[in-house]
């Protein structure tokens, strides 16, 4: 469990390479405004809603309860309260809007899933975790440095062979925002939990998302 924390972000690329791929396949016969519905389908799908599940509990859990005891049972509460619903609407439709209107769709669809794995690896290694037990707590007990380095080595020279500066700039974005997420995480809780990890990876995927959407110089 440990080791594969290294190569999370091969597996990011190898999703962004099959949504890169639907999109532009669709987009030989779709509107922008479809083929981003489907493809963004398809990302949810392809990972089982996993990570999208772990940013519903995380909008309930820290946005919700009163004492860290409390706020951690809710991270464990499978019901989805109004955060998780109104986070979930709004985080979905803001990775929609980014895949209509990215100048660079397949470059941003090839990052975002690598990216926001790139930033479970690092989250994992570098933040306690809250838990005495869980997948969470095997992951990170396992999980070391090397790990942390092996898939910083990974992700930063496929960001520039695939991005460019753009690229590059991704990375560092998702940088910040994982710093800002831990920041307020350990400002409510202990330590991250595995639906914090997921909230870390959607969060990092709609930063790259909207990031392609910005038209620099014009």
């Amino acid at each position: 469990m440990g080791a594969a924390v290294g190569y999370y972000p091969l597996a990011g690329l190898a999703l962004g390479a099959v949504l890169a791929g639907l999109h532009w396949a669709l987009g030989q016969a779709l509107p922008a405004g479809v083929v981003a519905a489907l493809a963004l389908g398809a990302w949810v799908l392809l990972t089982g809603a996993l990570h999208l599940d772990g940013f519903l509990d995380t909008c309930d859990g820290l946005l919700g309860g009163f004492t860290p005891e409390a706020r951690l049972r809710i991270l464990r509460d499978e019901r989805v309260g109004a955060y998780a619903v109104a986070g979930g609407m709004l985080l979905l439709l803001l990775k929609y809007s980014a895949i209509a209107a990215s100048v660079d769709a397949t470059r941003a669809l090839l990052l975002a899933p690598l990216l926001g794995r790139w930033a479970i690896s690092l989250a994992v290694v570098a933040f306690p975790y809250a838990r005495p037990q869980g997948l969470g707590r095997d992951i990170k007990d396992q999980a070391t440095w090397r790990r942390a380095a092996l898939a910083t080595a990974i992700a930063l020279p496929a960001c520039a062979l695939i991005g460019g500066w753009l690229g590059a700039l991704a990375a560092v974005a998702v940088a910040v925002l994982l710093l800002g997420v831990a920041r307020f995480t350990l400002a409510r809780i202990p330590g991250l939990t595995g639906d914090i990890y997921g909230a870390v990876c959607e969060l990092s995927e709609a930063v790259v998302l909207v990031l392609f959407t910005v038209r620099f110089g014009t």
